[in-house]
């Protein structure tokens, strides 16, 4: 990968590296778009195989971001920050000051918060070197993990994306397959199982399936097997990349919604989605609700302000499936649309009015 004609190719403005040999800390900030105000984006901790995919993967992480804000109506951009390494063994309170530090020399052009791999109580090393953080504990007067916020929209985006495909929002008897059973995914298996919904659940860690099945009654499969099983919804809930040339042509399923990011390996994938007469929720709309619980931050934070706004994200699909029906394209590319209108609307009032 040529890491400027990519950053060319999808007007990124930034990428920075850091390093702190003491600590072990290998990071990377990749800055999309900062239009519509400081980019905002998570903090991934994940062992990537190789530097190239850890850049790849925090390029494509920000400019998600800037169309999730955009397209949410909030007034951020798009970053995202990746640490090499594993979670699981390579965090400390030294690596996360030195990260909070890193983050700091952007100079507020750059907000962070938790991610995968990442935790509240990660991102309060973070805040002793930098006031650019976000999602902290509600002791610490912040939000707290943001996993139920994302929950709450994606399952308003999955009773929106019924309506739209099948004529009723109604959730009782449906079947919905789960892939990756994470905070978020838990979460929305709660509100499904009080709408009486069968959960098909796959998943890498054993204690998470055997959870789903004790808790939720849930049908398990293996982690390949999911992408053949018949359901109603099929809801990415894991890492991106998950809808591809091999999975795609297997789903037996009316509807892809689920909280993962970057769900389509490419962007021509939405359109085989179609194709296949599959309703897709692009993955940056239905799983903004992280985003604009953490928005609400600020200022004085309100859980119940901020909860409504999440629900409004069943209206937000609503736009971008009306979109795609009179533009006659996929939905991917509708939603797309409704945030790059947004940014473009903000340059020009940038351009009238500098600085």
């Amino acid at each position: 990968m040529k890491i400027l004609d990519y950053m060319e190719q999808y007007n990124h403005e930034q990428l920075a590296f850091y390093t702190d040999k003491a600590v072990g800390l290998r990071a990377i900030i990749a800055i999309h778009d900062t239009t519509l105000g400081p980019a905002l984006g998570g903090c991934r901790m994940w062992k990537h195989a190789t530097e190239e995919d850890a850049i790849l993967d925090a390029l494509r992480l920000a400019r998600g971001m800037t169309y999730k804000s955009a397209a949410a109506g909030l007034n951020f951009g798009g970053g995202k920050a990746v640490i090499i390494g594993d979670p699981t063994k390579d965090k400390s309170e030294a690596l996360f000051r030195a990260f909070g530090q890193f983050v700091d020399t952007l100079g507020g052009r750059y907000i962070t918060t938790e991610d995968v791999g990442t935790a509240p109580g990660d991102l309060e090393y973070v805040a002793t070197q930098t006031a650019h953080v976000v999602g902290l504990s509600e002791s610490l007067g912040g939000s707290g993990d943001p996993s139920y916020a994302t929950s709450v929209g994606v399952y308003e985006g999955i009773k929106a994306s019924l309506e739209e495909a099948l004529g009723d929002a109604a959730l009782a008897g449906k079947v919905i397959a789960i892939q990756g059973f994470g905070k978020v995914a838990h979460y929305l298996a709660q509100h499904l199982k009080e709408d009486k919904v069968k959960l098909i659940v796959t998943d890498v860690n054993k204690e998470k399936l055997k959870q789903a099945k004790e808790e939720f009654n849930a049908t398990v499969v293996s982690p390949e097997k999911i992408f053949d099983v018949p359901c109603d919804v099929f809801a990415p809930c894991a890492l991106g990349g998950a809808l591809n040339d091999s999975t795609i042509p297997r789903l037996r399923c009316k509807i892809v919604a689920g909280c993962a990011n970057n769900q389509l390996l490419e962007d021509r994938h939405a359109e085989l989605l179609a194709q296949r007469g599959i309703l897709y929720a692009p993955d940056y709309v239905i799983n903004a609700g992280g985003v604009i619980n953490l928005s609400f931050e600020m200022t004085d934070y309100d859980e119940e302000a901020a909860l409504e706004r999440v629900r409004g994200i069943g209206e937000t699909l609503k736009k971008v499936y009306a979109i795609a029906k009179k533009e006659k394209t996929n939905t991917a590319r509708a939603a797309d649309r409704l945030a790059e209108e947004r940014i473009a609307q903000a340059r020009k009032v940038k351009r009238i009015y500098p600085g």
